[in-house]
């Protein structure tokens, strides 16, 4: 039997793919009440730390956050942890890939490297909070490819794939991207520690 854990996230890509990749070990379900606090922090750990709390003050379950972005060499990490509004707050993801591509308009080749990162923090009343890490390494694709994902998946390219996120499968995307390897680092911190009993429903 799953364990229940609130996701604090309406963004309907990343609750997709956390149900699928923390499955059948835990049932991610979205958090829908209130409103979601701001993205004040500085980092991604605070981010998520941030999201966490928010929604562990309204619940005893176990709750999940995560907070990620993109990190381009040559724009010095940006948009890093703006990555959901760099073209302004409120940006949709086509108008934020829109402004990185135009920033990358002049560069090629290794100048194009990038990388992915997710940071999932995991938090129960009583618990200590367990954080844990993903990047995906990678480039900056000259233009958008590929129909699937969301965010900068149309123009990310991945080292261990010829494609975008956006065009490869869900099985492909999940095992080399940053949320999955993260989401794997948290089921292999959760077996070790015994910070529940994966057989019981947290309640």
């Amino acid at each position: 039997m799953s364990v229940r854990v609130w996701l604090a996230s309406r963004n309907p890509g990343k609750v997709r793919e956390m149900k699928a990749l923390l499955a059948p070990y835990l049932e991610v379900c979205p958090w829908q009440r209130g409103q979601p606090p701001l993205e004040s922090g500085s980092s991604y750990l605070e981010n998520a730390l941030l999201k966490a709390q928010a929604v562990r003050a309204e619940t005893l379950d176990w709750v999940l956050a995560d907070d990620s972005g993109l990190e381009v060499e040559a724009l010095d990490g940006r948009p890093g942890v703006h990555s959901a509004r760099y073209a302004e707050e409120g940006a949709s993801d086509r108008e934020n890939r829109a402004k990185l591509l135009a920033e990358m308009a002049g560069f090629s080749g290794d100048a194009r490297r990038a990388r992915f990162v997710a940071v999932l923090v995991l938090l129960r009343l009583g618990y200590p909070a367990l954080a844990v890490e993903g990047s995906c390494p990678g480039t900056i694709a000259a233009a958008e490819q590929g129909e699937g994902g969301f965010g900068y998946d149309p123009i990310f390219v991945p080292d261990e794939l010829s494609v975008t996120f956006a065009a490869a499968s869900d099985l492909e995307k999940a095992a080399v991207s940053h949320r999955g390897r993260a989401a794997r680092q948290l089921l292999h911190e959760l077996q070790l520690g015994g910070v529940f009993d994966p057989g019981s429903r947290a309640g």
